[in-house]
């Protein structure tokens, strides 16, 4: 299944009948309420809302990272709550460049649940009308299987790669954090080392993405023979690091991994290198 699906494919969806959950997943790093207020203010109409912190994100201890993954029984608890069966083919969409949508996206991909796309364009490119009526979940009969994740990268591989440079780290952040100047979210400001930068909305044409031809050419260009199987995606929290990865698989460069952990798991540790 294509990683991306339209308005018009959406409406075409709908009108089918198939059984579709449309996830709402605007959230602000700044301000953690602002989308569940977003979502009640309008939202397409039969979605949820599915949020970062209490449904894409597992218990923090300090030292993995501002958003780290759920372990996989949680995360099977949490489709169960949201009523993400095997066969529901879930829509996933935000306003802040498909970053929180991606994140849903890799999540479900990765315990093997293929029926997932992110609306292109998010909740801008939708023409018909918006409901404020909130809508709460329907909850599965029977927790889905957990299934670990697949394409996930630990710390303790990316500190393996640093003498080895089996792969390339490719960092989503903006150029300036990724230099270590402006950081404002993470205590330590830099990036792993030998880490190559592309920063995540530079996939994107005002709200949607690139052609597949203009990414694949783009990619091409910032890594040069590496294959994507050898490519690693890092970010500040593991987030907009899945639209790079996303933006890969538009682009028909598939196979490249997740560093969910990401900076602010990878900082936490001063006996880390820290590049600048």
């Amino acid at each position: 299944m294509t990683p991306l699906i339209t308005t018009n494919q959406l409406q075409t969806l709908l009108d089918s009948s198939a059984n579709v959950l449309i996830c709402d997943c605007r959230f602000d790093l700044a301000r953690v309420s602002a989308g569940r207020e977003a979502y009640a203010k309008g939202h397409i109409p039969g979605a949820i809302h599915v949020d970062l912190d209490t449904d894409l994100s597992g218990t923090k201890t300090g030292t993995n990272g501002r958003h780290p993954l759920p372990d996989p029984d949680d995360w099977a608890m949490t489709r169960q709550r949201l009523g993400i069966a095997p066969d529901t083919h879930v829509i996933a969409y935000d306003s802040q460049g498909s970053a929180f949508a991606s994140r849903l996206w890799w999540m479900l991909r990765a315990v093997d649940h293929d029926k997932v796309q992110v609306l292109d364009g998010g909740l801008e490119s939708w023409k018909g009308q918006l409901d404020t009526a909130i809508r709460s979940p329907a909850p599965l009969g029977k927790k889905p299987k957990p299934v670990a994740y697949q394409g996930l990268v630990l710390v303790d591989e990316i500190l393996d790669n640093l003498a080895s440079q089996r792969k390339t780290i490719i960092d989503a952040r903006s150029a300036d954090r990724f230099q270590g100047q402006n950081e404002t979210l993470d205590p330590v400001a830099g990036h792993i080392p030998g880490s190559l930068n592309r920063f995540f909305k530079n996939n994107l044409e005002g709200n949607q993405f690139k052609s597949p031809e203009i990414l694949g050419k783009e990619f091409s260009g910032l890594l040069a023979n590496i294959r994507p199987s050898d490519v690693i995606h890092s970010c500040g929290s593991g987030v907009t690091a899945c639209v790079n990865l996303l933006a890969m698989e538009h682009a028909g460069l598939g196979g490249s991994l997740l560093y969910a952990g990401s900076w602010s798991e990878w900082c936490a540790d001063p006996g880390r290198a820290v590049e600048r």
